[in-house]
This record gives structure tokens, C-alpha cells and sequence, in this order.
């Protein structure tokens, strides 16, 4: 009886995780700014301007639907250039802290470089995670080519316990990924300071 109730238990895991997963999903993600962060001094002084390149291998796609057994079924697409997406997330933060983003002509360039973001569905037994990560380049030149910093950036967000692999849990996993990518960005000294060095610099040439 016990072994029974364990088949169908799984057959119910299996049709209720596999959700549609014929049918193509297409999510918008979202961007929350930071809240309760100061402006740092100086940085009104400073024009940034920022760049994203995606060199993901595959651009089609931010996720895929998978069926109860874990098998890829229907894509999962951004509604809008996820190399925008990440742009304006990091324009955003800028912003907040009082940095005025700019053109070419900017007194700093941010240069990223968008290598994956991408969500995974992981299947259990009764409820699965939706597993994002997010991983790009960063460097920060002066206007003049100077090399001020560079980092690989890696973040990752979860939904834990869906019980759909659709878009909706993957896009949630995905904001929290870039959430935490840009948290971890601008908690970076180091990254701060190479913006606001350009400040001090221009106070100085005064």
C-alpha cells in the first residue's frame, strides 16, 4: 500500500512541476533600487557613463520550462535586451548615490561584460528551486583609458519550493539575482572609490 501511495504521490509531482511546459513563457524583469542609501560626496561631480555587451552563448533565452522528469521543454525569453535590463540596474544605482550618468564623454566608463544569466528549474520530489545566476566583467576606466578597477562578478537568487517550473518563478529568481549582483557591486569599496577618484581629480585640476 505504502508503495502505492509513493507512485502516485510522484505522478502528481510529475504532471503538477511539468505546468504547461509546452507552452513558451515570456517575463519582464524587474530592477528595484537599493533603499536607504546616502548620496557620497563628490559624486554630483562625476559623469559615468556605462556599457553592457552580452556574450552569452546563447542570447535566446533566460530559462527553459522542464517537464517532472527535469527534461528542457519550452523557452522562457526576456520581454526586453537583458543587456539593457542590467544597464539601467547599474544606471540606477549610480543615480542614488549621486553620480550623473553620462555619454562618451563621460569622465568615467563602465564597461560590462554580461557572460551568463540564466535560470535553471531544479526538480524534486515534491516541490523543485529556481535557481538563477548571473556572472559578468566588470572594468572602470577614466576618460582617458586609465584602468581604475575590474572584477569578475558572480551572484546567484533562488525560489525555493515552486511548484510550477514556469516563467513567473524563474523571473523571480532571476530579480533577485541582479539584486544581488548589484548589491554585492556597489558594497565594493574598491569599485566606489574608482568612480569617485575622478571627483578628487577634477576638485584638484580647479
Amino acid at each position: 500500500m505504502n508503495r502505492k501511495i509513493q507512485t502516485i504521490a510522484l505522478c502528481v509531482a510529475v504532471v503538477t512541476l511539468s505546468g504547461c511546459a509546452l507552452t513558451t513563457d515570456r517575463i519582464e524583469l524587474q530592477y528595484i533600487a537599493q533603499q536607504g542609501i546616502a548620496q557620497i560626496p563628490g559624486a554630483n561631480n562625476v559623469s559615468v557613463n556605462v556599457q553592457v555587451a552580452d556574450q552569452r552563448q546563447d542570447k535566446s533565452k533566460v530559462s527553459s520550462k522542464k517537464n517532472g522528469f527535469g527534461m528542457e521543454m519550452a523557452p522562457i525569453l526576456a520581454t526586453d535586451d537583458v543587456a539593457v535590463t542590467v544597464r539601467k540596474a547599474i544606471e540606477q544605482e549610480l543615480r542614488t548615490r549621486g553620480f550623473q550618468p553620462g555619454s562618451d564623454a563621460a569622465l568615467v566608463h563602465i564597461s560590462a561584460d554580461l557572460n551568463r544569466f540564466y535560470n535553471d528549474h531544479k526538480v524534486g520530489f515534491f516541490a523543485g528551486d529556481a535557481v538563477a545566476d548571473l556572472n559578468m566583467s566588470i572594468t572602470v576606466k577614466s576618460k582617458k583609458g586609465e584602468a581604475l578597477y575590474s572584477r569578475q562578478l558572480a551572484s546567484q537568487g533562488i525560489e525555493p519550493n515552486t511548484q510550477l517550473m514556469s516563467g513567473k518563478n524563474a523571473k523571480l529568481a532571476l530579480d533577485r539575482a541582479l539584486a544581488n549582483a548589484m548589491q554585492s557591486l556597489f558594497e565594493d569599496q574598491a569599485f566606489i572609490s574608482a568612480l569617485t577618484m575622478s571627483s578628487t581629480s577634477t576638485t584638484a585640476a580647479k
